[in-house]
């Protein structure tokens, strides 16, 4: 199988991108815009690694012929992947308790507790907030990734399922949902009496065995291979829904993220998957 070399940062000069052909040999190049280039027929190697870190720059060796449409499935998780906050860290920072509860976050997406556990902690430090600081979360504090509305408009126009698969709450998975036009919404619901956050939750947790479990659903569903999913996420909650796509990006992630992931994005925005396919 030949490769194609895609590199991508915020900015890819002319002298990045001849060097780096020459390293791993390229056979011609593609410029696809002022922050990235395709390199193709390359000789895949570890010098290639080094080279782009060195430079700021991410790189992906991608099969040569493979298309963005032969995907059925994109599969995202939502805090600091989809949208740039942990929106339980900046409830608890309405509650005064923000750098508690990041602590916990932090361990968590680093892999050193368990999610389940994490969330449980942590939700269970905003009881008694208002119900009222969910909204104003999402109107004044949350913001979607650079690229995220291209990569969504992008994919949907070639016929891509869409899905937000995340240990997060649903008020904002769901109006995320509805905002960008996505398919599938997945999330964790708090239960909310007399107008506040009682601490707990309702329900089962959706975890990270959860999230994977979603996202196997889905494929059966929709009748796709394992090869057809391209899944994203950060945090170490999400390496089962990675392992369970045929392709994984690992999104601004944490190191023990991108060692289970297809392709790590340190500096491109979401759309750049666009890049990675013809």
């Amino acid at each position: 199988m030949q490769f194609d070399l895609v590199i991508q940062g915020l900015h890819v000069d002319d002298a990045q991108i001849e060097a780096l052909a020459r390293l791993c040999g390229a056979s011609r190049r593609l410029r696809l815009g002022p922050d990235a280039a395709r390199l193709s027929d390359v000789e895949r190697g570890a010098d290639i690694a080094a080279a782009c870190a060195a430079l700021n720059l991410d790189y992906a060796f991608v099969p040569s012929r493979a298309r963005l449409a032969d995907f059925g499935l994109i599969a995202m998780d939502m805090d600091s992947t989809l949208i740039t906050i942990e929106c339980i860290d900046e409830l608890a920072d309405m509650a005064g308790i923000k750098t508690a509860v990041a602590e916990i976050t932090r361990s968590a997406m680093r892999g050193d507790i368990n999610f389940a556990e994490s969330l449980t902690r942590r939700v269970a430090l905003l009881a008694g907030l208002d119900a009222s600081s969910l909204r104003h979360v999402y109107e004044q504090r949350l913001q979607l990734a650079a690229g995220a509305q291209r990569m969504i408009g992008r994919v949907k126009t070639l016929g891509l399922k869409t899905a937000l698969i995340s240990g997060g709450f649903t008020y904002f998975t769901g109006r995320l949902r509805l905002r960008l036009g996505l398919d599938y919404a997945f999330a964790n619901e708090p239960e909310i009496k007399d107008g506040r956050l009682t601490g707990r939750m309702v329900g089962d947790l959706l975890d990270a065995p959860g999230k994977a479990q979603k996202l196997l659903a889905l494929r059966a569903e929709l009748g796709l291979a394992p090869q057809q999913v391209i899944a994203l996420g950060d945090g170490a909650n999400d390496i089962e829904m990675l392992a369970a796509a045929g392709v994984s990006i690992a999104y601004r992630a944490k190191q023990i993220v991108q060692a289970h992931a297809t392709y790590s994005f340190n500096h491109a925005g979401l759309d750049g998957l666009l890049n990675l396919y013809l």
